[in-house]
């Protein structure tokens, strides 16, 4: 056999190209495609971490701000309870004071020290009411209004405009804005289309 007869060995990168490029220490395409896919993996789970950190501060901001809230309404209505309490605490003063003649008011005497010692009573509970923006709804000649008052019934009032409160059979009370009772009252009567609904009373 002679030199042109001798068999040559093939090389790994002439028949495998890509074992060239291993050889020589560049990744594969494999590899590539794997970097690609942890990267947008990544990318991913970092888009999903800042989405759920910023819903996290809308909800903790949402949470701060209902909560000062809550807390200016408690101490704007945290009379409420305890004037509505109080309500028909300054009705019958009011009653017991129109029940005595006028005489024995003006005059002297036990009644007269009576009515006097009610009204001082009366005066200071309302001061009270009044400290606490409680204030009082007394609407007689004033236009019916349905988020204040309560029509009980419809009178013929030649001195009352139609639809216009004739008579207040009790005051009403509201707490800043919020209404603690509404004023019971008789309305002078209207036309058809303009009819005021009045509740019945049982």
């Amino acid at each position: 056999m002679d030199q042109y007869d001798k068999e040559v060995p093939i090389s790994p990168a002439v028949d495998r190209p890509e074992a060239a490029n291993e050889a020589s220490g560049e990744p594969g395409v494999a590899a590539e495609i794997a970097v690609a896919e942890r990267l947008a993996a990544l990318e991913q789970q970092v888009a999903e971490l800042k989405d759920a950190h910023l819903r996290a501060l809308a909800e903790g901001e949402n949470i701060r701000r209902r909560g000062q809230r809550e807390r200016d309404e408690a101490v704007r209505y945290g009379a409420a309870g305890l004037g509505r309490d109080l309500l028909p605490v300054a009705d019958n003063l009011r009653r017991a004071i129109d029940a005595l003649p006028l005489e024995a008011r003006q005059g002297e005497g036990p009644l007269a020290n009576l009515a006097a010692g009610v009204e001082m009573v009366e005066r200071e509970l309302l001061k009270a009411f009044e400290t606490h923006r409680i204030q009082r709804i007394d609407p007689k000649g004033e236009k019916f209004d349905h988020g204040r008052h309560q029509a009980l019934f419809e009178v013929d009032a030649a001195a009352v405009p139609p639809g216009h409160v004739a008579e207040v059979l009790q005051v009403g009370y509201v707490l800043h804005d919020r209404l603690l009772r509404p004023a019971m009252v008789g309305v002078a009567k209207t036309g058809p289309a303009d009819m005021v609904h009045v509740d019945t009373v049982v």
